[in-house]
């Protein structure tokens, strides 16, 4: 089934999306504000490197906010966290009156702000475990395969079809809240220490102290959950955290990514995210509190 979608982002996420649905049969769409990546997407598509080296490109059409004639029935949003709200002011002027937009991103408060100007009965929650590396404007090696998971919905099912045709493992669930936070816990261990201390996912467990800091991020993260009546998908977020950093070894973390290129990372959404939480709650959440702090000042201008 030939359809058409519109990714709402141009980094590494945005990239793989782009080019599997591309690959799939699907016509893509790309709104961005990263002109470099909207720049390469012209020139060559959207290019996918796989483990062994073999890199391909597929079409993809970069819009203008200038030219805003086409409407979309579905689109998919993959920008940072820190982006979401102008994304979905942006969104308003691209998606049909009964047009559908999912999320697949990371971290807390994206369903908030495109509710915000979507209306809540145009936004789809989601969240994938697949993974991508961006190696420059328009590329990206492909990480771990994973899941997909998003709410079910009304209208949903040409937007499903074309993410299977893609060949994402697409699961549908009457509430997808459990398995944002269940990605949620693994972020927050994950992703801040392996900023700090510029390794991959793998080789944070081969350090003791890392390996600690870790868990420590991973049940604080379960203990706000549970205040707030939050289940997890797993028993053990320590070993769920773990086994997520072992299947996907090689990978460097999305805020690893942010952090080496110089640019603004997701913390609030995910660990300021859970330290805002705790104290509201009444939670003390010192792992958490010292992740952001700590990222907070490596991005600083000021430093």
């Amino acid at each position: 089934m030939a359809g058409e979608i519109l990714i709402v982002g141009s980094g590494a996420m945005a990239t793989l999306f782009a080019a599997r649905l591309s690959a799939g049969g699907t016509r893509v769409s790309i709104l961005g504000t990263w002109q470099e990546g909207l720049a390469a997407y012209q020139k060559s598509g959207a290019g996918s490197m796989d483990a062994d080296g073999r890199e391909q490109f597929f079409p993809v059409e970069v819009l203008s906010p200038d030219n805003q004639q086409k409407k979309f029935l579905y689109a998919i949003v993959l920008v940072k966290s820190w982006q979401t709200c102008q994304a979905a002011s942006t969104l308003t002027d691209w998606l049909e009156p009964d047009g559908l937009c999912l999320t697949l991103q990371n971290g807390l408060g994206n369903r908030e702000c495109l509710e915000e100007f979507l209306g809540p009965k145009r936004v789809v929650m989601g969240v994938t475990t697949s993974g991508g590396t961006l190696l420059g404007p328009g590329r990206v090696l492909v990480g771990g395969e994973g899941d997909t998971t998003i709410e079910e919905q009304t209208g949903l099912e040409p937007l499903v079809m074309m993410l299977q045709e893609a060949g994402f493992e697409i699961k549908l669930v009457g509430d997808a809240k459990s398995l944002i936070w269940g990605k949620l816990v693994i972020n927050a261990a994950i992703n801040p220490l392996s900023a700090i201390l510029r390794v991959n996912n793998g080789q944070l467990l081969e350090n003791k102290d890392a390996s600690s800091l870790m868990a420590e991020l991973a049940l604080e993260t379960r203990t706000i959950a549970m205040a707030l009546g939050i289940g997890l998908p797993y028993d053990d977020p320590v070993e769920a955290s773990r086994e997520v950093a072992r299947r996907t070894a090689a990978n460097n973390s999305s805020m690893l990514q942010d952090v080496l290129r110089g640019a603004p990372t997701e913390i609030e959404a995910i660990n300021g995210a859970i330290w805002n939480l705790g104290k509201e709650v009444g939670i003390s959440t010192p792992a958490n509190a010292m992740m952001t702090r700590l990222i907070r000042a490596m991005v600083s201008k000021s430093l």
